[in-house]
């Protein structure tokens, strides 16, 4: 009755969140497909060759950035973009597709040394973090990072103690300087 007499009391449905939501939803799904193997297809491929040009050019905001490190096989340098988390005022990188990814892989077979282009080029140092700290870098990493969200099986705002749980999953990197 109080609908009838003023009609500002209707609940209103809102169709723009339903379909913010709806797209968000397809959107992630498209990410994974991106990745449904645990590698790139050719589309992440072409995407993440784009993409890396465009953040080693530093026209991207600060957080984004191409990374270069070298092939363990073949020994050329890879380019690949990424997303720079900041924590108590250090850079990380975290590898969304987990231990098994071929730069994580990479890094590891040449000591941690790697190339770092936003704008300018940093020969960099890759140290990996231990377990125990990792989980508040995974989630400031998922705050910054919207396409790793889609591959991480926790939301960004849950409690540490979720982070805490899957940061054995997801090889987390401080970013050094080095000089050579």
């Amino acid at each position: 009755m109080a609908a009838a007499v003023c009609p500002d009391l209707v609940p209103m449905v809102d169709h723009d969140a339903r379909s913010r939501e709806y797209i968000m939803w397809g959107y992630d799904s498209y990410l994974r497909w991106l990745y449904r193997s645990g590698r790139p297809n050719l589309f992440a491929r072409i995407q993440n060759r784009f993409s890396a040009k465009l953040f080693a050019a530093g026209i991207a905001p600060r957080r984004v950035a191409a990374l270069g490190v070298r092939g363990r096989r073949t020994g050329r340098v890879i380019w690949f973009p990424v997303v720079i988390a900041e924590f108590d005022g250090r850079d990380y990188l975290v590898s969304m597709l987990g231990n098994n990814a071929n730069w994580v892989c990479n890094v590891a077979a040449d000591d941690g040394r790697a190339v770092l282009r936003r704008g300018t080029e940093d020969l960099v140092h890759l140290v990996a973090v231990d377990l125990d700290r990792r989980a508040p870098i995974l989630r400031e990493y998922l705050k910054v990072a919207p396409g790793a969200r889609p591959h991480v099986p926790i939301d960004r705002n849950a409690p540490l103690a979720d982070f805490e749980r899957i940061a054995s999953s997801y090889p987390v990197f401080r970013i050094d300087q080095r000089g050579e």
